[in-house]
């Protein structure tokens, strides 16, 4: 699972050979263990909201990187756009919560 990208249940559990069921219980295992953030879509027309993807982000990217293995200096980087997208939702959670803001995310 990498960050950022929008999460489709059925691929991973095609790519992993596991139930849909087991994977949505990892995803929200993770969830509960704040390892990853989950970000619903949004859409000001309700019927297109439902048609789009949950995004999930990593509360720490050095455990995204070690998921996909890439350590490399951000220069040497291709993913640059999905690490900063997960950096600003990041400080964009914790500044809802320190100003005890209501946890509209979009």
């Amino acid at each position: 699972m990498v960050a950022i990208r929008q999460l489709s249940v059925n691929e991973l559990s095609q790519n992993l050979i596991i139930d849909n069921k087991t994977v949505k219980r990892y995803i929200e295992l993770l969830e509960k263990a704040f390892i990853i953030y989950r970000l619903g879509g949004y859409s000001s027309n309700l019927r297109k909201e439902i048609l789009k993807k949950t995004k999930y982000y990593f509360f720490d990217t050095g455990i995204r990187n070690a998921v996909i293995a890439n350590f490399n200096p951000i220069d040497l980087r291709n993913d640059k756009d999905q690490l900063w997208e997960n950096f600003l939702v990041m400080e964009r959670l914790k500044k809802q919560q320190l100003k005890q803001l209501p946890q509209r995310s979009w």
